[in-house]
């Protein structure tokens, strides 16, 4: 998989400002386009209300299970697109990505992240939902 991903911070744009790079490059092949997640578990209940940690847990549980099920993994990733219904969370997205990007990612080599800060979600109590795509292998 590794030879069909390569991620990079061309010169000419700023380094960074957080757990992401600016460019994907996929060669052809399957992807995986996975809906935004929320923090509901598997039983259809919310996770976390009022706890921004526990349900940026459980949406990347969610993620990783939906990666799980056509046998790929956060590996296979070539872009998130996040959404937060609150800016002083983005601050505690950024501490979450720090701690465990590294273990999804452990080459260091971090998918695309679009960040958006919206009025709401489908519920008042989520919030953040995350949407993916993957290359498959």
């Amino acid at each position: 998989m590794a030879s069909r991903i390569k991620m990079s911070n061309p010169k000419g744009l700023a380094r960074p400002l957080g757990t992401y790079s600016h460019v994907a490059r996929v060669k052809p092949g399957e992807f995986l386009f996975i809906a935004g997640q929320v923090p509901v578990n598997a039983g259809g209940r919310l996770v976390g209300v009022d706890d921004f940690d526990a349900q940026a847990r459980q949406v990347f549980r969610n993620l990783g299970a939906a990666l799980k099920s056509a046998g790929a993994g956060y590996r296979n990733v070539v872009q998130f697109t996040t959404y937060l219904v609150n800016s002083r969370d983005i601050p505690k997205f950024r501490k979450f990505r720090e701690r465990n990007y590294p273990k999804f990612f452990p080459d260091g080599k971090y998918p695309p992240n679009t960040l958006l800060v919206i009025d709401r979600l489908a519920s008042e109590d989520i919030l953040l939902e995350i949407a993916a795509i993957a290359a498959l292998d």
